[in-house]
């Protein structure tokens, strides 16, 4: 898969401990990399990431700490980075609104600055947001050119690590320039909202459902009419992965930003989708309480990945109904019996975009 890019290759993942980041390193794992990550340690009951073992260089850093950074991109000197470290919470932005700028914006810098110092490095991955865009409640879909934006402190920091991220390819790693001036292709990716097994964050849909199932609860529904672009987290990264494949291969049109959303239909509201899960799960059971006295959020948001399907050959391959029950059944098997469904979902999703003959799977 991916031309076989990964194998034997020295590769670093920022957020490698949490629910994107743990998927992504089982994947690259298995497609034969040599990994490395750098994060902080979960503070969720359960870690998928220390579920599955991987198998790789783990450090326990902040990307805040900009030395440390360094210090480890130097020491491992990987060719390609895929940085997913970041504040992901809106309504823990609102509470920590410093924290939030502090590693979704700085952190973003120190690993760019720590890449610009390593010469090993040939491509840059870095993952952002679809909360990026300056949202204006449109029902039309964001592109790439739109602007960026941000409403509430987490959404405004990942606006502005689009810009910090464009402000460092600009400035020293500018495509026009490479193989001359410097060696390295920096993309942005832009996912919409993912669901799958082994996310234990707080204050998120998904994992709130399933920790309330297998508790024999009923979880508050907020706010049901908003509709977000929902996705099997293996949508996006094969996404973040063949976009990768194509910077490490020196191919300069690839190194700007790219939403990797679900193709339509996946733009759905609350509460469908929390519909949907209950009809997968019979354990699932919820009440609609939106509270009064709730902070912003966005109540439409939707991705245009017109880019990623013309330019990548990309795009999404589980319907929303086949993403709810896959991520349903995962977390049932795990509470039922402690078993892990992500190699079979991953085997699974891989047959899924053969058939679909998607050319990351090459």
């Amino acid at each position: 898969m991916f031309s076989d890019v990964y194998r034997g290759r020295k590769v670093l993942i920022t957020g490698h401990t949490g629910f994107k980041g743990s998927w992504l390193a089982f994947w690259l794992k298995e497609l034969g990399a040599e990994l490395c990550g750098i994060a902080l340690p979960m503070e969720t009951e359960y870690s998928h990431f220390d579920l599955l073992k991987p198998g790789m260089r783990s450090e326990i850093s902040d990307i805040r700490d900009r030395e440390r950074i360094a210090e480890i991109v130097a020491d491992f000197r990987p060719e390609a980075v895929f940085h997913l470290a970041a504040q992901p919470l809106v309504r823990r932005s609102y509470r920590e609104p410093v924290e939030t700028f502090a590693a979704n914006v700085m952190g973003t810098i120190h690993v760019l600055d720590a890449c610009r110092g390593t010469d090993s490095v040939r491509a840059v991955v870095a993952v952002s947001s679809d909360k990026c865009y300056e949202n204006t409640g449109r029902k039309e879909g964001y592109k790439e050119s739109d602007p960026m934006g941000g409403h509430d402190p987490y959404s405004a920091s990942k606006g502005c690590t689009e810009l910090v991220i464009s402000s460092y390819r600009r400035s020293f790693f500018a495509p026009e320039e490479y193989g001359k001036k410097h060696h390295l292709l920096l993309a942005s990716a832009r996912a919409g909202n993912v669901v799958g097994g082994g996310d234990w964050a707080e204050d998120r849909l998904v994992p709130d459902m399933m920790k309330a199932a297998a508790a024999g609860k009923t979880v508050t529904i907020r706010s049901p009419k908003s509709t977000r672009p929902w996705q099997h987290v293996l949508e996006p990264l094969s996404g973040y992965l063949a976009l990768g494949a194509r910077l490490l291969a020196g191919e300069k049109a690839f190194a700007r930003g790219w939403n990797f959303g679900p193709s339509d239909g996946g733009n759905i509201p609350v509460e469908e989708v929390v519909s949907a899960f209950a009809k997968a799960w019979d354990a699932v059971r919820y009440r609609i309480d939106p509270p009064a006295d709730a902070p912003h959020e966005a109540a439409l948001l939707a991705l245009d990945c017109s880019q990623a399907a013309r330019e990548l050959a990309w795009h999404s391959v589980w319907t929303p109904e086949e993403t709810f029950a896959r991520t349903a059944a995962w977390y049932r098997d795990f509470y039922a019996s402690g078993k892990l469904r992500t190699a079979d979902d991953i085997a699974a999703y891989i047959l899924s975009a053969q058939k679909e003959g998607l050319s990351w799977t090459k």
